[in-house]
């Protein structure tokens, strides 16, 4: 065995490990370790990433060398690679682009706390990731779980203590019918390993044994991620938890914690159960029709909304539902659509949530609609940036939002059935984002009067009074731009990816 194939092991221990430590570092400390954290193991994803694209195949590695059904397992091939390093370079930025707000909204003794979180995110995001043990995955996701309630609460203000008690009833909630699900493939298959579960479920469906309990793990496990992955109508704790977390703890829930649960999803759909027995037992409608309702209703709530930061979380409750409608159509193009939305959607989402902190921040900290007139103007790369965002998210072609929406009309197209109401959607969708959003471009650079300016106490925000806020924008906006002009080796990555997952 190369040693490079021990990386997935390493960096999910090393991220494990930095929590420990971090508890005692004081905050700076504690932070510098967080980011060398977060960069090594970037390194080691993409070291991973290319010696699977040299080999051109998966492997596994087993930890304690004990043998299936008895050890544990870690299956590492293209997409993982991918996501891994993917998910390590957004939440490097979002730790970057926060760092200002962090310093203010968090007391000085419990800054090592945060990156306690972070760090545990991280190995549970890795595990979720690189794991071929559906009850490993269990577990982590209760990591995750906790983790990301510890970045909700950690400005402990009554509105973030609320809102990390309503996103813990209903994670648990979904943990609950995940675990439901688990149990129940355990006791018709005998075994906790994703391949090995796959095989005997291809057997009882040949077979025609037990139809319907396999039937109700399916539905009861993706019911279970739907609400933890906040799929309308189970969205109802997203727009507290985002809307009123600090600044990189929104940036980091928004864009990468729910799509670890839709990544174990597809997992599930792939490795567990087989995607040929997903589509056949028509849990894919189900989530066609939640998508296709959280396309359009999430839109219709950010529209009402007078706050910036809830604007752009009710946001994401639409785009959940992009992912699940691809999921829907039930065919690979549909499968490769929803995947590259998540990666389009973390990019672009982070960056919104940076950008409206810079807005806000030359607007005296007021996330009203009606204060952020001319801010575009007082903080010039904020504005810029959400401004790049925002059309990224209605699909202006150059950038990422674009490219998903391409690959969701050419995906219904393979679905006589669901073409009309996809192309429907995805036409409404659009029209409803352009409102909620250029609506706010619009305001942000509709000039203000200089007597409201000062009497508001409204300030102009430089490039380098904010240099690390800075940073992460370009890079965002960077990431955006690669997505949207050179998406082919980004979709050829999914593809090849997805192959190797069936």
């Amino acid at each position: 065995m190369a040693f490079v194939q021990n990386f997935p092991f390493i960096s999910i221990l090393l991220s494990l490990f930095a929590g420990p430590i971090s508890s005692v570092l004081n905050g700076k400390s504690a932070k510098r370790l967080n980011l060398l954290v977060i960069t090594v193991i970037g390194g080691m994803s993409a070291a991973v990433l290319a010696f699977v694209l040299r080999t051109g195949q998966e492997y596994v590695y087993t930890m304690g060398h004990f043998p299936a059904p008895w050890g544990n397992e870690i299956r590492v091939g293209i997409l993982e690679a991918a996501m891994a390093l993917f998910f390590c370079i957004i939440m490097f930025l979002c730790v970057i682009g926060g760092a200002l707000e962090r310093e203010l909204e968090i007391e000085e003794t419990k800054q090592n706390l945060y990156y306690i979180m972070v760090n545990l995110l991280l190995c549970s995001l890795l595990a979720l990731i690189y794991t071929n043990d559906l009850f490993t995955a269990y577990v982590f996701v209760e990591i995750n779980t906790i983790s990301a309630c510890g970045l909700i609460m950690i400005r402990q203000t009554g509105r973030t203590f609320e809102a990390a008690v309503r996103y813990m009833i209903m994670s648990l909630l979904g943990s609950g019918l995940l675990l439901l699900g688990i149990c129940f493939l355990y006791s018709l298959t005998g075994h906790l390993l994703m391949s090995n579960i796959k095989e005997q479920a291809a057997f009882l469906q040949a077979s025609g044994e037990y139809h319907v309990p396999l039937l109700v793990a399916i539905c009861l496990m993706s019911v279970g991620i739907a609400i933890k992955s906040a799929l309308y109508p189970f969205h109802t704790w997203l727009p507290d938890a985002y809307g009123y977390s600090t600044l990189s703890s929104a940036a980091i829930l928004s864009s990468l914690v729910s799509k670890g649960y839709i990544f174990l999803l597809v997992k599930i759909f792939y490795r567990v159960i087989g995607f040929d027995i997903i589509r056949e037992s028509k849990v894919i409608n189900v989530l066609f029709v939640f998508g296709v309702a959280g396309m359009i209703m999430g839109s219709v709530n950010a529209i009402r909304e007078n706050d910036i930061n809830r604007m752009i979380a009710y946001s994401s409750v639409a785009q959940i539902g992009y992912i699940y409608m691809g999921f829907g159509l039930g065919t690979t193009s549909g499968m490769i659509a929803s995947i590259y939305h998540i990666v389009s959607h973390a990019a672009t989402k982070s960056l919104l949530f940076v950008a409206a902190s810079g807005i806000t921040d030359a607007s005296a900290k007021s996330k009203n609609f009606f204060d952020l007139t001319g801010a575009g103007y007082r903080n010039k790369l904020a504005g810029v940036a959400f401004t790049a965002g925002s059309l990224s998210m209605v699909g202006f072609p150059m950038f990422s939002g674009f490219i998903s929406k391409l690959l969701f009309a050419q995906a219904a197209m393979e679905n006589r059935h669901k073409i009309m109401i996809t192309m429907i959607a995805l036409a409404i969708s659009v029209i409803l984002n352009a409102v909620y959003f250029m609506k706010t471009v619009i305001r942000i650079y509709t000039p203000e009067k200089k007597r409201v300016v000062i009497d508001k106490g409204f300030e102009e925000i430089s490039f380098w009074e904010q240099p690390a806020k800075s940073f992460a924008l370009v890079c965002f906006i960077a990431l955006n731009v690669f997505l949207g002009l050179f998406s082919e080796p980004v979709i050829g990555l999914i593809e090849r990816g997805l192959m190797m997952f069936a």
